[in-house]
């Protein structure tokens, strides 16, 4: 959190000369308000950053795209996704018919939803397969858990499916419940 002079950025606990005057390095520390004022000295405060999750460079001001976009070429021609092919029967990156496609926010989001309850449901699968092997039956808390997950899984994808705005995505609560 510096202090401004002009243009100048002056840290706490630094040396600086204004005016032809000479500041020692604890004059900021022991100015007053007034004395900071009378050389046009004033505070910075931090700049807080965007979180890079939903922002471009930390700037609220330049979101990153919610929805997935078909890419194209300078000419507005579709854009495919290259693979190892031959050319005059030399290896070569040719198009493949898949388009290429820049994912959105709600598609990454979505993605890592799935991630987390496969993640959070990979823990007791042993007992589903236990079941279906053995018969053995998976204990009612287990069986309520997974649901809960499950369910939260679809109700978090149906949200993130049904946001508008940057700010919409960044309110939501993507939270999975916790172990009975």
């Amino acid at each position: 959190m510096p202090f401004k002079l002009g243009t100048r950025t002056i840290q706490l606990d630094t040396p600086f000369t204004h005016n032809d005057i000479q500041y020692p390095a604890n004059w900021i520390r022991l100015a007053t308000e007034e004395d900071k004022s009378a050389i046009g000295m004033t505070w910075e405060a931090d700049v807080v950053r965007a979180d890079d999750r939903f922002y471009w460079d930390g700037n609220i001001n330049n979101p990153k795209a919610l929805e997935d976009k078909l890419e194209v070429d300078q000419d507005g021609n579709p854009m495919y996704v290259k693979v190892l092919g031959t050319v005059d029967g030399k290896p070569a990156m040719v198009d493949s018919t898949e388009r290429l496609v820049t994912k959105g926010l709600k598609s990454n989001f979505i993605s890592q939803i799935k991630y987390t309850a496969g993640t959070i449901l990979a823990q007791t699968d042993w007992m589903v397969i236990r079941k279906a092997e053995r018969n053995v039956d998976i204990p009612t808390a287990v069986a309520t858990y997974r649901a809960s997950v499950v369910t939260k899984a679809a109700e978090l994808e149906t949200a993130i499916s049904a946001v508008t705005t940057v700010e919409q995505l960044i309110a939501l609560d993507l939270s999975f419940p916790s172990e009975a």
